[in-house]
């Protein structure tokens, strides 16, 4: 037998693992809170990334909670 065949036969076999999803680190399936899959969390990653996608409701409701949006200088 010939190891060298057998090494870069070996080598030349090239696997890629799927990558992991940007929001819940999910490699085969999502997690059921993942953004990419429950459309509440899809809202409130968008929110929280573009505060202009906020709904007048929603944004009523987080000012009685006291929560204060504020943009950010770069």
């Amino acid at each position: 037998m010939n190891n060298t065949d057998s090494a870069s036969a070996h080598n030349s076999n090239s696997y890629s693992a799927p990558s992991p999803c940007a929001f819940c680190e999910g490699i085969f399936q999502h997690a059921a809170w993942c953004a990419s899959r429950d459309p509440g969390a899809s809202y409130a990653y968008q929110i929280v990334v573009d505060a202009s996608k906020i709904t007048t409701g929603d944004s009523l409701i987080l000012h009685s909670l006291g929560v204060a949006w504020s943009g950010v200088d770069s």
